[in-house]
């Protein structure tokens, strides 16, 4: 009740100077004003004032437990282990060096020799794709088309 009183206050105070500028003649300016002080009251007609009373209350009692609750701190402790651990694994696995490569190659041809196989089939369909029609499979990333371009200019001797 008080908050949407002093956002009526704020908007009439607002009006009331637009109307002075406008007397000015500077309608450009009185519009914008006028406009701005609409916002008091339209924020408290919609409820938001009273959502970002909800939402400052709710942070300032996160922050009061953050520094009082060593829970928090043992919780923010876990969040950065858990992002350490999960950096570690995608960092090691995008060498090539990881369990899922290690253990399918020394098991003799397991699932890490059939992505081999595939990639080789999928270039050949990519090269056999290309002579008709000049189209390119979906697979293709473009970077054939510059190598044959470079072939054709080194043939030329450009």
């Amino acid at each position: 009740m008080l908050t949407t009183a002093l956002c009526v206050a704020l908007t009439v105070a607002g009006l009331a100077v637009a109307a002075q500028t406008a007397h000015r003649r500077r309608f450009p300016r009185a519009t914008r004003i006028a406009a701005l002080s609409l916002l008091p009251v339209g924020l408290a007609m919609a409820g938001l004032i009273t959502l970002g009373r909800r939402i400052g209350t709710a942070v300032a009692d996160w922050a009061a437990d953050l520094v009082f609750k060593p829970t928090v701190w043992v919780g923010f402790g876990v969040i950065v282990c858990s992002v350490l651990l999960y950096g570690t694994t995608r960092l090691f696995s995008g060498r090539g060096g990881g369990e899922e490569t290690a253990g399918g190659a020394g098991a003799g041809g397991g699932p890490a020799a059939v992505p081999a196989a595939g990639a080789g089939a999928g270039t050949a369909a990519i090269t056999q794709g290309r002579g008709q029609g000049g189209r390119r499979k979906s697979g293709d990333s473009g970077l054939s088309e510059f190598a044959d371009v470079e072939e054709i200019l080194k043939r030329r001797g450009i």
